[in-house]
């Protein structure tokens, strides 16, 4: 493994300080400006990390960073010029690889006034974008609490809840495993606010929200043994016209109907008349009254992106509750809610109570720049939304401790901390069992806690 690189990080509100975080647990030096005395005093208690206060644009405080010594640089300030312009400084530094935080959308695409090359920068991160793109995708998929295709879409991870009259409530994997000819896993349990990665002793719960891999080719059985029933969302309601809530209703508008509520009247109006396939109107989503004149029995979808994250996951238990209180056929049992949620700690919070999925702007943006800091080793990195779980792809090294003996036989190695999912082999990718070897340079799908990516890289890597 490497690690031995020294990474720059400008900014520790939201992003930087997730993923200042995440790139300690893993071994970087972690090097941060940051001008908020408060923000410098909450992460110096939290994280070994080499804190200096100062002003981004500081040439002082990037000669105090040692930023010639940098590998990366990620910019991350609430800034936009703030960031762009770093990366220059970056670039003369000798800083070879920068990342860049962006809001405007007017910046880093193809067909931009300022290209990345214009400006040095090797990654833009659009966290709006980011969050508004992952709504739509979850909307357009066909079913469940969520999908997640994997290994080139032959591997697909499901998302459901477990009720009280699953066949999969009250019993063990061990059990699960046995009783059905096809092969699937389940990769990870959320029950309250616990993450749980199970092992085969593991009982599953009523109530608990549970991650299951399978091959594509058997997610319809899969589906049927859960209940989950295929159906194509159509009518979707958006509380809040911020950039996010905004950008959905763009991507969504030309094929599915669309109805935004928003709070603010100047807002509304302007909205108004830029969302030409949209329905806007103008009301406080929060108040049940609204929500109802507003149609919410109609809807299949309902997604909150305002700004305030107990207003969104307060409104997503309003809505499930109005949702299913006028609808008591099973079709109602389909209706899913999404909040945006911009504090971390809030995130299982939310997809426990009233929301079936909960988003989080930081964690996606942070997701995508741990992926590209990342991509030598871990092929990919797909975080599970309301579960404190990541789905990693990645090549076992020779003599690797993965590659020692059949998954049964490692099982101490890892128990409770990671599962080995799939493998690649002869053509295909296959879901493992406990007699899988894994040989050197297979390719692999494993999930695993957030904080255990170290621990991944070691059964890896060595």
């Amino acid at each position: 493994m490497r690690h031995s690189e020294n990474i720059l990080i400008l900014g520790l509100g939201g992003i930087g300080f997730y993923l200042a975080k995440r790139l300690i647990h893993e071994g970087y030096a972690i090097t941060a400006i940051e001008s908020d005395s408060r923000l410098l005093k909450y992460a110096d208690g939290k994280m070994d990390a080499r804190l200096i206060m100062g002003n981004a644009m500081s040439i002082k405080c990037w000669k105090e960073a040692n930023a010639e010594k940098m590998d990366y640089l990620i910019a991350v300030t609430d800034n936009d010029a703030v960031n762009m312009l770093s990366s220059m400084i970056a670039y003369r530094f000798g800083i070879q690889r920068k990342i860049v935080r962006v809001r405007s959308l007017e910046f880093g695409n193809k067909d931009s006034v300022l290209k990345a090359e214009d400006l040095n920068i090797d990654l833009f991160i659009h966290p709006e974008e980011l969050a508004a793109q992952e709504i739509v995708r979850l909307i357009k998929r066909t079913a469940g609490n969520e999908i997640i295709d994997i290994a080139q879409g032959q591997i697909q991870v499901m998302a459901t809840r477990i009720h009280e009259t699953s066949p999969l409530a009250h019993k063990n994997l061990i059990t699960i495993s046995r009783e059905y000819d096809f092969p699937f896993r389940v990769v990870a349990i959320a029950r309250g606010i616990t993450t749980i990665i199970p092992g085969g002793e593991h009982e599953i719960l009523p109530q608990d929200q549970v991650f299951i891999m399978a091959s594509k080719e058997n997610s319809p059985r899969l589906m049927e043994l859960t209940g989950i029933k295929q159906q194509r969302r159509h009518r979707v309601m958006i509380l809040g016209g911020g950039l996010v809530g905004s950008r959905v209703a763009e991507l969504l508008g030309k094929s599915v109907k669309v109805r935004l509520i928003e709070k603010d009247d100047n807002r509304t109006e302007e909205l108004s008349f830029r969302l030409k396939n949209t329905e806007v109107l103008h009301g406080d989503g929060s108040d049940a009254d609204i929500l109802d004149l507003a149609g919410i029995s109609d809807m299949d979808t309902f997604i909150t992106t305002t700004g305030e994250n107990e207003t969104n996951i307060m409104s997503c238990l309003l809505a499930k509750h109005l949702m299913n209180m006028k609808n008591s056929n099973s079709h109602s049992k389909q209706r899913k809610t999404i909040a945006l949620v911009d504090k971390e700690e809030y995130l299982v919070l939310a997809a426990t109570t009233g929301s079936d999925i909960a988003l989080n702007k930081k964690i996606l943006a942070g997701n995508e720049i741990l992926k590209f800091i990342r991509r030598g080793e871990l092929l990919s990195v797909a975080h599970l939304h309301g579960f404190d779980a990541e789905v990693v792809e990645l090549v076992a090294a020779p003599n690797a401790p993965i590659t020692r003996k059949p998954l049964s036989k490692l099982g101490p190695l890892f128990y409770g901390k990671i599962i080995i999912g799939s493998l690649f082999r002869n053509g295909k990718w296959e879901v493992a069992v406990g007699d899988t070897h894994i040989h050197k340079d297979d390719r692999v799908i494993i999930v695993c806690a957030s904080l255990h990516l170290k621990d991944v890289q070691k059964l890896f890597f060595g």
